[in-house]
């Protein structure tokens, strides 16, 4: 048994709290918000969470026998996930860490913690959601059937029923949008969100993002990060997807003709499906790399994914 933390309470954190009650191989025993905590070794019921109010959970936590957290936080300011991984680093806990990162920036902050994880001996998979995650990953073994691969393409449909559902996850899509950045979209009240959701009809088309999918897979050599483009178009006011979320890779095979996989998600597994269920699967893939002794940072195109019971 697998004794998991989730840090983060908003629509993806208690969306993974869900998702671990119906797992035999992992038990949730602590989650952690800004308000406070909650933690009982023999297992939480997510629907009657009642936490106790403290200003440090989270090293209230680090304390306790814990083997993996998912860190189901907003990466507001761009910075934030690397300050949570050197906080851990330096609170003497050990196990696994795993996160659902999009910005390639917010990447490359996590990767040069690799040989400051690796001694505090932390095991931390990186980018382990939906995109970048699940799709990379996909990318990963479909350029296998190529000699040279010459571009992968994302796109995502998101469909919720109300955007406050997912507030830290809307907030970082606009930052995406022509006009904004992480700054501004954390800076934005909610009735300035909603304004900006009038105007669109409750639509986000988001394109050219900057998605960590291409530092992923750049860092194989499968292809230059220039070859990766990802974007997508979130409905913030209909729990039905847009458009099909899929990958398509493109490439010229040994005997030199051009081909294009394509990896197409069902449209009825929803966004918190999409992000929860990988980043679990490569949480028991970090155990296994932890209890083997290999510490440091991976990222989902590197490791396999291990599907939890």
């Amino acid at each position: 048994m697998i004794n998991v933390g989730i840090l983060g309470l908003g629509g993806l954190g208690k969306a993974a709290a869900q998702v671990l009650s119906q797992k035999q191989e992992m038990r949730l025993v602590a989650v952690c918000d800004r308000s406070g905590y909650a933690y009982d070794p023999q297992g939480l019921d997510y629907r009657q969470l009642t936490l106790t109010p403290a200003d440090n959970g989270i090293q209230i936590l680090q304390q306790k026998p814990i083997d993996a957290f998912f860190l189901a936080l907003p990466n507001l300011p761009n910075t934030f996930m690397a300050e949570v991984a050197e906080d851990f680093s330096r609170s003497g806990w050990r196990g696994v860490l795993v996160d659902a990162l999009k910005r390639t920036s917010a990447m490359e902050q996590i990767l040069a913690l690799n040989d400051q994880l690796q001694q505090s001996q932390i095991t931390y998979m990186t980018g382990c959601g939906a995109t970048p995650g699940l799709l990379t990953a996909a990318a990963v073994v479909a350029a296998q059937s190529f000699s040279e691969v010459h571009k992968v393409e994302i796109r995502f449909g998101v469909g919720i029923a109300n955007w406050t559902a997912y507030r830290a996850t809307i907030r970082e899509d606009i930052a995406h949008m022509p006009g904004y950045d992480l700054e501004k979209a954390k800076a934005m009240t909610d009735a300035e969100i909603e304004a900006l959701l009038e105007q669109t009809n409750g639509i986000l088309t988001l394109e050219n993002m900057e998605h960590a999918d291409d530092l992923m897979l750049e860092r194989l050599g499968i292809c230059h990060r220039s070859q990766v483009t990802v974007g997508g178009i979130v409905d913030t006011r209909n729990p039905k997807k847009p458009i099909s979320t899929h990958m398509k890779l493109t490439g010229r095979t040994f005997e030199g003709k051009i081909a294009t996989h394509t990896f197409t998600l069902g449209d009825e597994t929803s966004m918190a499906a999409n992000v929860c269920g990988p980043a679990f699967g490569y949480l028991k893939a970090g155990k296994q790399l932890h209890d083997r002794g290999i510490y440091g940072v991976f990222t989902a195109a590197e490791v396999m994914p291990q599907f939890v019971r």
